[in-house]
């Protein structure tokens, strides 16, 4: 006779957990930070087809780490998610508070689910303000939970260890170049896949990638 062995909520929740950390773990790092122009989306990458930071909308940005296939569909996702409410409603509908919600509930309701397995993935979304007092980091980690960072935030990797490295002396005021070097050293890493969001360009979309020769030139 087969016997059915119980585990209590709690347990199932800590190894889904345990589950989607460990994936999201072994992903090379993303950092997300605030700079004179806007906002630096940088990720440790030694893929040159594969992105990790990507455009959403017009100031909308996006990171992820963990699994590829996961978070490119989510990332197509959100694309049509920010399509849609900007053609039924007004393009500046369309914030990184509503998205990064969406998101939430998606990652949250995959979490909580006895069927599917967790998400392994974090995401960033980023959006870039008309001035630097407007600037929105939000982190969304793989069971729903949404965190509103000040001035960066970092997934993937160590990534507590990381912003500690980054937060200590971090000046919103530095130029891109500064910027990206300090991620690097926090990352121990030399191949970067580099994007903005950047302000005052006179464009509606603000997003844009930095070559890796101009990131090696620094």
């Amino acid at each position: 006779m087969s016997m059915n062995f119980y585990v209590s909520p709690e347990q199932q929740m800590l190894d889904r957990a345990e589950f989607a950390r460990k994936g999201i773990a072994r992903g090379r790092a993303v950092a997300v930070v605030r700079y004179r122009d806007g906002i630096a989306l940088v990720a440790d990458n030694h893929s040159t087809t594969l992105n990790k930071v990507a455009e959403i909308y017009d100031r909308i940005g996006f990171a992820a780490v963990g699994r590829y296939n996961e978070f490119e569909a989510l990332r197509i996702a959100g694309i049509r998610h920010a399509d849609l409410r900007g053609y039924s409603y007004d393009r500046r509908d369309v914030t990184g508070r509503s998205l990064a919600g969406a998101y939430s509930q998606q990652l949250g309701g995959a979490f909580a689910s006895a069927v599917d397995k967790p998400f392994e993935v974090e995401l960033i979304v980023a959006e870039l303000g008309e001035s630097p007092e407007g600037d929105l980091i939000y982190r969304i980690s793989y069971d729903g939970v949404i965190s509103d960072e000040d001035d960066l935030a970092v997934i993937g990797g160590d990534a507590e260890h990381t912003a500690a490295r980054l937060r200590d002396g971090f000046d919103p005021q530095a130029e891109l170049a500064t910027v990206v070097e300090r991620v690097g050293k926090a990352l121990s890493s030399q191949q970067l896949e580099v994007a903005v969001l950047e302000r005052g360009t006179g464009r509606r979309r603000t997003f844009r990638r930095v070559p890796r020769h101009e990131v090696t030139r620094g």
